[in-house]
């Protein structure tokens, strides 16, 4: 057979596939009509993994891992189709829907926010951009942040998730596991970091550097050239700033925005000292009730997954099959469960689309645990 007689001929093999999904599809629907009609609903997936280990033993050796990935991908199809004639919609999705009703059309210019750090924290920048006259109630952990929601001493609570240079804010995607929140906004905020010290001090005389943890990772290249200077990870940059004034110590330096400067009489020693220009913090603003304000095109959410092979790959394949742009894959170790993680997602997608009404639908059915943590509109 020639080249182009084998071609033609996978090219009809492939319409009869398709012809057949369509055909077991139509036939699936059928069957949920009959039990709708006799109020008897089976989708259990015993007899299919049953009929999936004949098919195996009639399959040769070589080609047998490739059989059992296709047949498995599409009875899952085939099951989850299933479900979603049997339940359409789902006590989340009615939730979802409920808040981008009750939700007001406009985002809030004013709120009490929880910020943690001192004043001239990014945090606070992040808060001024996301609303034009916050009341801000700064805590020195992020956990009093997530606590202030939790317990309504405040409205909103705006923290940072993830640098473009040092990575995700791990801290806070622990935290996320502990509290019952709703992503209502992001923010990118890009940040340049100024080397601050007492005036008169000069750069040679700096015996130590105190910032957060994630100002180092940022500013490591300027640190490394620095030489045998001790660097101390401190809770929060403007905070490092406002120790350096309050030490009246000439050996030290703090690595903060360059506001930080004149709010605590510090010069600066060099500016821009972040490895990469582009340099840029997501910051979220949290809040206790699920808000959902027009035009919310992202989606946050975290679940657990069962430990066996290809549980992972089920929940990706669900993003390319609807078309969907995942932008975030996080994973966290589980406190207290030895080698068990909980994963988290950003999704774009419009809160609107049906594509996300199914995602949010399946999700939710194939994972052990499910979180929705809101719907939002990313601030750049």
């Amino acid at each position: 057979m020639e080249a182009n007689d084998t071609k033609n001929k996978m090219d009809e093999l492939d319409e009869q596939i398709v012809e057949l999904i369509k055909q077991k599809m139509n036939m699936s629907r059928e069957m949920i009509e009959e039990q709708k009609e006799k109020q008897s609903f089976d989708t259990s997936e015993s007899d299919k993994q049953k009929k999936l280990l004949e098919i195996m033993e009639q399959t040769d050796e070589n080609l047998r891992n490739y059989v059992y990935m296709m047949y498995s991908f599409i009875a899952d199809v085939s099951h989850t189709y299933e479900r979603s004639l049997l339940h359409p919609s789902s006590a989340l999705v009615e939730k979802i829907s409920k808040a981008i009703e009750n939700t007001q059309k406009e985002f809030p210019s004013y709120g009490i926010v929880a910020c943690q750090g001192v004043e001239g924290a990014f945090s606070q920048h992040a808060c001024e951009k996301i609303f034009e006259i916050p009341n801000i109630m700064y805590f020195n952990h992020f956990e009093g942040v997530f606590s202030a929601i939790d317990k309504g001493l405040c409205q909103y609570g705006v923290l940072p998730v993830e640098n473009s240079t040092a990575g995700s804010v791990n801290a806070i995607y622990d935290l996320m596991m502990k509290y019952h929140f709703c992503i209502v906004k992001s923010i990118r905020l890009k940040v340049d970091h100024c080397l601050l010290a007492p005036k008169g001090v000069d750069l040679n005389n700096i015996k130590e550097i105190v910032t957060h943890e994630q100002a180092i990772g940022q500013c490591s290249d300027f640190i490394k050239e620095l030489g045998d200077v001790k660097v101390t990870p401190f809770e929060n940059t403007a905070a490092a700033a406002k120790y350096v004034t309050q030490s009246g110590r000439k050996d030290i330096a703090a690595i903060a925005s360059h506001d930080c400067a004149s709010l605590y009489g510090l010069e600066v020693i060099e500016e821009n000292i972040q490895n990469s220009e582009h340099n840029y913090t997501r910051f979220i603003c949290i809040s206790k009730k699920l808000e959902i304000y027009p035009g919310a095109d992202r989606t946050s959410i975290m679940m657990t997954i069962g430990h066996k092979p290809g549980a992972l790959y089920k929940i990706l394949s669900r993003f390319y099959a609807l078309g969907i742009n995942l932008v975030k894959l996080e994973s966290r170790p589980i406190p207290n469960r030895d080698f068990e993680f909980m994963f988290y997602f950003d999704i774009e997608t419009s809160v609107y689309s049906q594509r996300f009404t199914q995602l949010i639908c399946e999700l939710n059915e194939m994972s052990e645990q499910f979180s929705y943590l809101g719907s939002y509109l990313e601030l750049v």
